[in-house]
């Protein structure tokens, strides 16, 4: 649909692009069987960390949601306020992994020394869309920009999602640095449907579901009705994936017995 067509926007506005998108109230209940929650997963390296000070250093709601999804269910969410000024000219892999760093690092800071207690783990991330000439994309800045950034999309062949996550620890053996870090940037590739149209993607701006995300778009809701096909993880794309995640918690709560075996073993040849 060309855009002659366009419907002018109601007398009054929709939420601001400068504020977070409005969350549609939700439906009334309906009564019926009550769903069957999953036992959490019966990991040591979870099971070991539950109920014990876990941060996501991220004001994010889906990642809160994708990290219950393996049990981590009470955590402690504390945003960085710090801004996120790295140039758009680095990578889109060094951009991601320095701005998810950064939360991370201003989070741990901040929080070693807390009156709640250290925290065990520190979790922080950092999601890009980045298009085929690699313009990392920020989050909408108007309907026109939000229209204009979809439309892009859906001309391209394709475009890439980034995430970078970084998880943090402090070491029991307190040595130097004091804490573990791992990271690791995942990658996958979108693919919009040639078939959508003007009309759809004017539908779905309106929605202001992806007002206040990266690229415009959530693939976790309405937005998934723009996506042909994604090649890679498709919680990468929603901004956290799940199975690297896990192997990064894994690694930072290995790193002190690691150090306190390899200085052992270094006393011992001495």
């Amino acid at each position: 649909m060309s855009d002659a067509k366009y419907v002018p926007a109601p007398v009054d506005p929709p939420p601001s692009y400068e504020t977070t998108a409005t969350i549609a109230p939700n439906p009334p209940a309906t009564k019926g069987p009550p769903l069957r929650v999953p036992l959490p997963l019966d990991l040591p390296v979870l099971t070991s960390i539950r109920g014990r000070r876990v941060i996501l250093a991220s004001a994010s709601p889906r990642r809160r949601q994708l990290l219950a999804q393996i049990g981590l269910s009470n955590l402690v969410v504390i945003p960085s306020t710090v801004p996120e000024a790295f140039p758009k000219t680095l990578s889109p892999f060094e951009y991601v992994l320095q701005t998810a760093t950064q939360k991370a690092m201003t989070v741990y800071s901040l929080q070693i020394d807390s009156a709640d207690g250290e925290p065990a783990l520190v979790i922080a991330a950092d999601t890009v869309v980045v298009s085929p000439k690699g313009q990392i994309l920020e989050k909408p800045r108007s309907e026109a920009d939000h229209i204009a950034m979809l439309k892009g999309l859906r001309d391209s062949v394709s475009h890439k999602v980034y995430t970078a996550v970084v998880v943090m620890a402090p070491l029991p053996s307190a040595r130097d640095p004091g804490y573990a870090l791992e990271s690791t940037v995942e990658e996958t590739t979108v693919k919009f449907g040639r078939d959508v149209s003007d009309e759809l993607i004017l539908s779905y701006v309106r929605t202001r579901e992806g007002a206040d995300k990266a690229g415009g778009y959530g693939i976790q809701g309405i937005g998934a009705i723009l996506v042909d096909r994604i090649e890679g993880s498709f919680d990468n794309v929603v901004g956290l994936p799940l199975r690297p995640t896990l192997t990064l918690i894994e690694k930072v709560l290995r790193d002190d017995d690691d150090l306190i075996d390899e200085f052992a073993e270094a006393e011992e040849e001495q």
